[in-house]
């Protein structure tokens, strides 16, 4: 009687905090190899889009990365397949997908949850849309928003990156960085969003000393015409800066002495709740 076949088995080696699997033969070895190498190198795409804005072509992130074109090629159409990445209109370049903004604003829950009926007690007081943005690179992503009750109202969407020279939340982001380091933030030269934008960085660093003086930011019409702003900043535990914005359209902005108190005092109720939430001792 011909024996009986051993079975084949997967045993399960712990090193640090990776688990390798193992099988009879090099084949599974060489094939997991090859599976955390692509994830290795899709990861080091994910960090180079991370700070660039406008995104990134093909050749640049073979450049940048040292790998060949086409395996940057195949790895990308990997991740816009799953909407982590997604193109831009710009010389066929790719940028973060909107995937990644629902993971991040996962990972950032606490926060938002502890802001958000924040949010909401201001937008109820105002009657105006309250968004709620993180430095992200060098631009301020939108991570949450309450919608105003107002028939005309500014709103954008969770998701979209904004500048930070020409923004309320933008600027209130960059008046958070310590001393003169929000210059590193932004581009040699500073884009024309309307005619309103400061495009000075001189010109911006004397608006960023008020930013920090009042703790307040403004952009009138600035990033849009029609639309104008009031920020404020805070940070979570970790550090890492948050602002809230009322975007308020241009008809409805000339007395801002209710909104600028009202802004502050959620901002001061923000940053009680961040340090009672604080674990640290």
């Amino acid at each position: 009687m011909a024996k009986a076949a051993k079975p084949r088995y997967c045993r399960i080696e712990r090193r640090g905090f990776e688990q390798v699997a193992r099988g009879n033969g090099g084949e599974n070895d060489a094939a997991d190899r090859n599976g955390i190498q692509v994830i290795a190198r899709a990861a080091s795409i994910l960090r180079e889009l991370n700070t660039a804005r406008d995104g990134l072509s093909l050749a640049e992130l073979a450049s940048r990365l040292g790998l060949a074109r086409s395996t940057v090629q195949r790895i990308v159409k990997a991740l816009s397949d799953e909407q982590l990445l997604t193109p831009t209109s710009r010389h066929a370049r790719v940028r973060l997908g909107p995937l990644l903004v629902l993971l991040g604003a996962n990972a950032k829950l606490d926060v938002i949850e502890l802001v958000r009926p924040i949010m909401q007690k201001l937008s109820a007081k105002l009657g105006e849309t309250v968004d709620l943005s993180v430095l992200q690179g060098t631009s301020a992503l939108f991570v949450d928003q309450v919608t105003g009750n107002n028939r005309l109202s500014a709103v954008s969407k969770p998701g979209q990156l904004f500048p930070l020279h020409s923004t309320a939340n933008g600027k209130a982001l960059l008046a958070s960085v310590e001393g003169d380091e929000w210059r590193a933030l932004l581009p040699a030269r500073l884009p024309t969003d309307t005619e309103n934008t400061i495009t000075s960085i001189d010109s911006l660093e004397s608006e960023i000393d008020e930013i920090r003086k009042r703790r307040l930011a403004f952009d009138l019409e600035e990033h849009t015409l029609g639309v104008c702003a009031i920020g404020a900043w805070f940070a979570d535990p970790t550090g890492r800066s948050y602002a809230i914005s009322v975007p308020v359209p241009s008809v409805r902005f000339a007395d801002t002495l209710d909104l600028r108190n009202a802004v502050l005092a959620a901002q001061r109720e923000i940053a009680a709740a961040m340090h009672s939430s604080d674990p640290t001792p």
